[in-house]
């Protein structure tokens, strides 16, 4: 399938399940950091929420432990399994052909910066992006439309002029936030979970 670029400037891609298959990855290490605080985070609720900020995982499980540790034990985990990660053909494919019809391109992921620039890094996609928007800088994780709306500012372009492209339902919901059109994903990739 081709992407109807008509009538947007820029592309806004979510990273986690939407450019990558990551997910089981993300679940792994973030099972694997919960474990060390004695928790154990169940697969199937983990599904149920993909798009979920750490945080807000946190929150929902009632847990109290340190999301500082927590986020870095993660993070070391994904970037040790790096060049294991797969992107997706076919959404590459759509950023490819925006680029060619020059629209401006970004990444605005809920995802940490560390992560996700090494993730761009180990899968050869840094030459398609304009720019990279991560939790870091936005105050609100999706649903919320932060990452987006920083994500169109630093391409200047308006949020209406922008199409985003996710794979979970608070990215949707994030993306018609921000007044921007939004494609759902999961119809056309297929993912190792």
């Amino acid at each position: 399938m081709d992407l109807d670029l008509d009538g947007y400037e820029a592309l806004i891609m979510d990273w986690d399940g939407t450019l990558v298959d990551s997910q089981p990855l993300n679940y792994r290490s973030l099972a694997g950091a919960l474990k060390t605080h004695s928790v154990d985070l169940r697969e199937d609720w983990y599904r149920e929420r993909l798009g979920t900020s750490v945080d807000g995982l946190l929150e929902e499980l009632g847990v109290a432990v340190p999301l500082a540790d927590v986020l870095d034990r993660c993070g070391e985990m994904i970037i040790q399994e790096l060049p294991s990660l797969r992107a997706f053909e076919t959404v590459v494919g759509w950023v490819e052909s925006a680029r060619a019809r020059g629209l401006a391109c970004a990444v605005a992921s809920g995802g940490g910066g560390v992560v996700v620039r090494a993730g761009i890094a180990a899968t050869g996609l840094a030459h398609l992006f304009d720019t990279v928007v991560t939790r870091e800088d936005a105050d609100r994780g999706k649903p919320a439309p932060d990452l987006f709306l920083e994500a169109a500012r630093r391409l200047q372009v308006a949020p209406q002029r922008c199409l985003v492209v996710e794979d979970a339902e608070e990215g949707l919901a994030a993306a018609r936030a921000a007044g921007m059109h939004a494609v759902d994903v999961r119809p056309y990739v297929t993912s190792g979970w």
